[in-house]
């Protein structure tokens, strides 16, 4: 059985199509970002087996998705912040480092205004994610950012990207996720056990969500906050998702055609759950 799908009588195409756009939000005019180096997870301000347990977490999915978490004591490229007011936690932590969420061009994140958002709104969870697009046969930054200047002429610089095989549907150029941010208000907190935190911060960390997504009749801890009956950590959806985004190959001229790549990666991974379902059914 496929969650509400029967209940709703909706199409699986149709479902799977509005749940991936609804919550998809990739940095202005790119394709969908994924972590593709090393991932380090970094939680402050809880105790430290509170910590510990969602630093774990986090890194336990990462694990499931084929990435590789960081050693003890790595740099964290992932930061938790748990907080008593998140929204003053995030002002002044941009107004401190605007570099550190702004990198200086509008294809590494969702722009001033979703910035403004992430520090003025009420939320009981607030994150930043930024992205950078690269070279997929160098590893190297594939735009110029302000202040790149040329090490030996001294004036500004701009990579050079060799393209050694043309097409028109696919680039050698992919997107990868470097940084996420996640501030937990504590005082939001109430009747939310770590499990499901946990959990949530792995959704918002480890693909860009957008923090505007209505969830609604969908079965996702997306809903914990505004669900009565939210789930008691990720769901199948959830992880469908996720590992369609680390399935699929990125590297795409048109980035719609890569969410598109996402959309029909979950459509197929749930038809065969059905299928699966069914036969467990019948036998």
């Amino acid at each position: 059985m496929l969650d509400e799908i029967v209940v709703e009588g909706r199409q699986l195409d149709t479902y799977v199509r509005d749940f991936v756009n609804e919550i998809a939000a990739p940095a202005r005019r790119r394709g969908l970002a994924r972590w593709h180096s090393n991932l380090c997870v970094g939680v402050v301000n809880l105790r430290p087996d509170t910590a510990q347990a969602i630093a774990d977490r986090v890194s336990g999915v990462a694990q499931e998705l084929g990435l590789t978490p960081g050693d003890p004591g790595c740099s964290p490229n992932i930061f938790i912040i748990a907080a008593e007011d998140g929204r003053a936690v995030a002002d002044q932590w941009v107004q401190r480092e605007p570099s550190t969420f702004r990198l200086g061009s509008s294809a590494t994140d969702l722009g001033a205004s979703a910035l403004r958002a992430f520090q003025d709104e009420e939320r009981p969870v607030r994150w930043w994610v930024t992205s950078m697009p690269i070279d997929s046969d160098t590893g190297t930054i594939a735009i110029r950012l302000p202040g790149q200047t040329n090490s030996a002429t001294g004036g500004p610089d701009a990579p050079v990207i060799d393209r050694f095989a043309a097409s028109r549907l696919s680039s050698q150029i992919r997107d990868d996720i470097v940084r996420a941010f996640v501030i937990i208000d504590i005082d939001q907190m109430r009747g939310k056990t770590v499990a499901q935190l946990a959990d949530y911060a792995a959704m918002v960390t480890l693909a860009q969500i957008d923090p505007d997504a209505t969830v609604d009749g969908y079965r996702t801890i997306l809903g914990l906050f505004s669900d009565e009956d939210a789930p008691s950590g990720l769901t199948d959806w959830d992880m469908t998702y996720l590992r369609a985004l680390y399935a699929t190959h990125p590297p795409r001229v048109n980035p719609g055609s890569q969410v598109s790549a996402v959309t029909n990666e979950v459509i197929s991974s749930r038809r065969e759950a059905g299928r699966e379902d069914a036969e467990a059914e019948q036998n």
